[in-house]
């Protein structure tokens, strides 16, 4: 049963789908449980030809990779949620070093609970887990465990819940560690959860994650960076599960997760690509959405908890424009549908 989660809300497929696909064009997606795990594992083994270092490459890697869609001059702060200070969502993009207000590469999954430590070469240089973070809050979360938990980042119980709007984003990054590092880098050891239900180490809490919480813009934008290696700082093998989410659940089993690889018309699909919602996060209680072609034929919008507070069939847009007005503070899911397609997209108002 999927729930909902946040972040601004471009649409779904940032990246082209067939060319997202093309990537695994050698990978037999028709295997389930460890045989596909191997298969994927295989693939991003083999595709990760640039290892970055740690300085300056990561850091520069982190500059083209994590820009906030809304402000070109700012990154996106894992575990960030507020307008300013050390909890602050955004950061200028040149304000990375080591200082107060300053924001640093987190490593999501922290060096210290590898088998063995990960260093700073390797998996601790590996840029799919490393995000920035402001410099006071990364060293808060320290290398605390994730744990479940609701609404914004807080530390539990002396684990860490990333907050609603990044679950997802962890789950999916703890995930392309676990198969790109392998035993080095057990989720066991970075989450508490229960791994009774899997055939492997992998544990229910990101697999229920991975299900609530729908891939961000933000992730495509690295995975499509990360495999082009004519970008300087790309590494050249991407994170599957970002690519889709559904691949998870054909491992693991557990909640369904987002199939984004659903059948639909490359010209449906196209027509949701260019669909953009603006401004997310909001901070008046409007948002409006602007289509290039008039397809949308339902728009509806839940509350974190799945009640409907807003829905519209068939709805009139003026010229290219659609406005949604008095939402209240809160984090939503919104939901586009077209005759063949539909798309969910975090919502957010301050």
């Amino acid at each position: 049963m999927k729930k909902l989660r946040l972040l601004y809300i471009l649409f779904v497929l940032s990246l082209n789908i067939t060319a997202q696909q093309a990537y695994y064009n050698n990978v037999d997606l028709t295997k389930t449980g460890l045989a596909l795990k191997q298969e994927l594992a295989t693939k991003i083994i083999n595709t990760h030809t640039n290892f970055l270092t740690y300085t300056p490459d990561v850091w520069e890697a982190c500059k083209a990779t994590d820009v906030n869609p809304d402000n070109s001059s700012e990154v996106l702060l894992i575990y960030g949620y507020s307008s300013s200070g050390r909890t602050a969502r955004t950061r200028g993009i040149n304000d990375n070093g080591g200082g107060n207000g300053d924001w640093n590469r987190e490593h999501t999954y922290p060096r210290s609970l590898g088998n063995p430590d990960l260093g700073s070469s390797g998996p601790g240089s590996d840029a799919h887990h490393l995000r920035p973070s402001d410099v006071q809050y990364n060293s808060q979360r320290g290398n605390k465990p994730f744990i479940d938990g609701t609404g914004n980042s807080v530390e539990i119980s002396g684990g860490w819940f990333p907050g609603d709007e990044w679950k997802g984003d962890i789950a999916r990054m703890m995930m392309y560690m676990y198969l790109r590092y392998g035993n080095r880098c057990l989720p066991t050891t970075v989450g508490v959860g229960s791994n009774a239900a899997t055939p492997d180490d992998m544990i229910d809490l990101f697999l229920k994650w991975n299900a609530e919480d729908p891939v961000s813009e933000i992730e495509d934008n690295r995975n499509t960076y990360h495999e082009n290696t004519s970008n300087t700082f790309a590494q050249g093998n991407r994170n599957p599960f970002i690519d889709n989410p559904n691949l998870a659940t054909q491992i693991w089993g557990g909640p369904a997760a987002e199939n984004r690889w659903a059948t639909a018309s490359i010209s449906d699909l196209e027509n949701l690509e260019k669909t953009r919602i603006y401004p997310n996060p909001t901070t008046s209680g409007q948002i409006n959405i602007k289509t290039i072609n008039q397809t949308i034929s339902q728009i509806k919008i839940y509350s974190v908890l799945g009640k409907e507070i807003y829905s519209a069939a068939n709805p009139m847009f003026e010229g290219q424009f659609f406005s949604i007005d008095n939402l209240k503070t809160g984090i939503y899911l919104l939901k586009l549908s077209n005759a063949t397609q539909t798309a969910t997209k975090k919502l957010i108002v301050h």
